[in-house]
C-alpha cells in the first residue's frame, strides 16, 4: 500500500488551485458534497475580509474516481479561483504579457516576502506573496476532506473549539474585539484546540525520530501560515508535578481506562486509545491596512508596508485547516497500519483488531 500524499500547486490569483493525492485505495466512495462543505467552513468566521465575498470554493475531481469510486490510482482536485478573471493579464504565464501592474517591491513584516525574494532571487515580491499566501490551505483543506471521508469510515471524527482572541477568553467578547480592530486597521490572531475522537491505540511509531505522530501532527499544523505554536494535551506541561501529569490507568470491564488525558492521546509517539487534543495559536495577520514601517527593496529607502486586501480574524477558518491537516497526517497512519490495495479489505484488517 502506497504512502497517503499529496502535492498542491497554484497561486493566490491564478488560474486555480490543483492538489495530487496518492496512495488512496480502491473502491472508496469519495463524497464531493462534503469535500465543499468543509471549503464552505474554511471561509465563515468572523473577522473574514472581502474575498470571502469573491470567492464560493467548490471541488471539481478530474481524475481517479469513476462513477463515485476511487480507482487506486492518483486523485485530482482542483479549485477554480473566481477572482482570476481580473488577474489574467497580471498572473499571465507569456512573456509578452508583462506588467507592472500590482508588483511591489516594499516587504510586509511578518510575511515571506524578504527572506523568499532573496532564496528565489526575485526583485517583484508578488512573485513571492503569490505562492505564500495562505490562499494555498483552500485545496489544503479539500485534500483534508477526503482524509477526514476515509476516517469517517472507521468511526474517526473531529471537532475545533476556538479557545482565545487577541488577549480574551470570553467568547462573547470576541465580536467586539474584532470589530475593534478592524476599524482600527489592526488584526487579531488567537488560540483553538482540535479535538480527534475513537483513534485506535498504536497508530505512529517509537522506532525512528520521523515515525512519532505527535512530531508529524506538529509539523503539519505549524506549517499553516500564521501558526506559531502548537500543543498536544495539557498545556504548560512544564508546570506539573509528574504525579500531577500523567495519565493513571485502570482496568474496567478488561479494558484499560484513564480518568485524565493530558498527554493529549499520545504516548511515545504513539496514540493510546484517549482523544488526540492538539492547541495551535495563530499570531495576527500581518497584512495591515495601518501599515507597518519596512523598507523598499528597489533601493533600500524607508517605506510602509505594501497593503493586500487581508482578514482581520481568521483564527476560525484555521481551525478548519488544522482539522484537515491532522487528517491528512492520521489518515497516512491508519492506511498504513491496515493497508492493502483496496478499500474493501482495510476495513476488514481493521474490523480484526
Amino acid at each position: 500500500m502506497d504512502k497517503f500524499r499529496f502535492l498542491t500547486a497554484g497561486e493566490s490569483h491564478g488560474k486555480c488551485l490543483t492538489a495530487i493525492i496518492d496512495g488512496i485505495p480502491s473502491g472508496f466512495d469519495i463524497d464531493l458534497d462534503f469535500i465543499n462543505s468543509e471549503l464552505k467552513r474554511r471561509q465563515q468566521g468572523y473577522g473574514r475580509g472581502e474575498r470571502m465575498n469573491i470567492e464560493c470554493d467548490t471541488a471539481e475531481i478530474t481524475s481517479g474516481v469513476r462513477f463515485g469510486k476511487t480507482l487506486g490510482s492518483p486523485v485530482t482536485l482542483v479549485i477554480q479561483n473566481k477572482d482570476y478573471e481580473k488577474w489574467q493579464k497580471i498572473m499571465s504565464i507569456y512573456p509578452e504579457d508583462f506588467t507592472e501592474e500590482k508588483s511591489f517591491t516594499q516587504c510586509r513584516p511578518g510575511h515571506a516576502d524578504y527572506a523568499g525574494s532573496i532564496k528565489y532571487k526575485r526583485k517583484d515580491l508578488r512573485d513571492i506573496l503569490e505562492r505564500s499566501s495562505a490562499r494555498k490551505t483552500a485545496i489544503e483543506t479539500a485534500v483534508g476532506a477526503v482524509a477526514k471521508q476515509i476516517l469517517l469510515q472507521f468511526g474517526i471524527k473531529c471537532h475545533s473549539n476556538i479557545l482565545q482572541i487577541g488577549n480574551s477568553q470570553d467568547k462573547t467578547e470576541f465580536p467586539s474585539l474584532i470589530d475593534d480592530a478592524k476599524n482600527n486597521g489592526d488584526t487579531l490572531g488567537g488560540k483553538f484546540e482540535i479535538i480527534y475522537e475513537n483513534l485506535p491505540v498504536g497508530l505512529g511509531s517509537y522506532v525512528q525520530w520521523d515515525r512519532g505522530l505527535d512530531g508529524l501532527i506538529a509539523q503539519a499544523v505549524m506549517s499553516i501560515p500564521a501558526v506559531k505554536s502548537v500543543n498536544i494535551g495539557a498545556e504548560n506541561a512544564c508546570g506539573f508535578k509528574g504525579s500531577e501529569y500523567h495519565d493513571e490507568i485502570f482496568p474496567q470491564n478488561d479494558k484499560i481506562i484513564r480518568k485524565t488525558n493530558n498527554a493529549g492521546g499520545i504516548e511515545g509517539g504513539m496514540t493510546n486509545g484517549e482523544n488526540l487534543v492538539v492547541i495551535a495559536v495563530m499570531k495576527p495577520i500581518p497584512t495591515l491596512k495601518k501599515p507597518l514601517n519596512t523598507v523598499d527593496l528597489k533601493d533600500m529607502s524607508s517605506k510602509q508596508a505594501h497593503f493586500e486586501r487581508s482578514d482581520t480574524c481568521a483564527v476560525e477558518a484555521c481551525s478548519v485547516v488544522a482539522e484537515a491537516r491532522i487528517a491528512c497526517v492520521l489518515a497516512d497512519e491508519i492506511l498504513k497500519k491496515f493497508g492493502s490495495d483496496s478499500f474493501e479489505e482495510i476495513k476488514h484488517n481493521y474490523h480484526k483488531i
